[in-house]
């Protein structure tokens, strides 16, 4: 089976290799394969650039005191309701005789003491129920609010080293670039995104600056019409507004739809 051709597959299988639960074998055949197919490493580091970015945006937190009281109470409860079983049990025991299955102390206050537990119980279970919806409710709408990505590209050299993943977001009109390799350029020099649309020239997209993570502003067309993205090597700045690239491709990729 051609994996490049089946693309619910290939996210499928980035989001478990990106949450971690792609294991084994399984594992080391998605890294072979993704040495050999674009569309699979951008699948990968898409997803594993998504599951960073919720971490970003759900701060950390500590667990209220108030449900670790809840669930020392619950322990206690329990620990008490045995303990309280274990005594009612030993005073009904007849010392000589007697039937001790009649006994209507026992089966009372072992019944007690379990309804109490019980009640408890459910009281704290709804507690941590309803603090637990309120965080999933907060999280979901920090993820409705991220970027959608609807482009990837995997810029690499020429011996296909991945160095920067770009992505587009076309709700916001927003071009994002993330070094994922150790090129570094010197302080005189600056690295210039540019569009290949087939037929015409090539137009600029911006210049980056040395931050681990671009932004940059870009029109539909600019992104649907150009199915390779470059970066060059170019003068501190880029080249002026209008003119042609002056300085060698170091990155190259393909710009590859994400599946909707």
């Amino acid at each position: 089976m051609n994996i490049s051709k089946n693309p619910l597959l290939i996210d499928h299988l980035a989001a478990s290799y990106a949450l971690g639960t792609l294991r084994g074998g399984a594992r080391r055949r998605f890294e072979v394969l993704a040495r050999d197919h674009a569309s699979l490493r951008a699948a990968a580091l898409i997803w594993q650039s998504r599951l960073a970015s919720v971490a970003e945006l759900q701060p950390e937190v500590a667990p209220s005191p108030a449900i670790w009281k809840r669930i020392e109470n619950l322990v206690s409860v329990e620990k008490q309701a045995q303990a309280m079983r274990a005594a009612q049990i030993a005073a009904t025991v007849p010392r000589s005789g007697g039937n001790w299955w009649s006994s209507l102390g026992l089966w009372r206050g072992t019944a007690a003491a379990g309804a109490f537990a019980a009640v408890l119980a459910v009281v704290t279970g709804v507690n941590l129920n309803t603090q637990l919806s309120s965080q999933v409710q907060q999280l979901s709408a920090q993820l409705s609010s991220a970027p959608a990505i609807e482009y990837v590209a995997v810029l690499a050299d020429d011996k296909a080293s991945a160095s920067i993943l770009v992505t587009f977001d076309p709700n916001s009109k927003k071009l994002v670039l993330k070094r994922v390799g150790d090129y570094r350029e010197q302080p005189d020099k600056s690295l210039e995104l540019w569009a290949l649309p087939p037929g015409q020239p090539a137009k600029s997209l911006g210049v980056m600056t040395g931050d681990a993570v671009v932004r940059l502003t870009a029109a539909d067309s600019d992104i649907r019409n150009s199915p390779v993205l470059a970066i060059t090597l170019e003068p501190r700045g880029g080249v002026p507004s209008g003119t042609a690239a002056t300085g060698p491709i170091l990155f190259k990729g393909a710009l590859i739809k994400t599946p909707e």
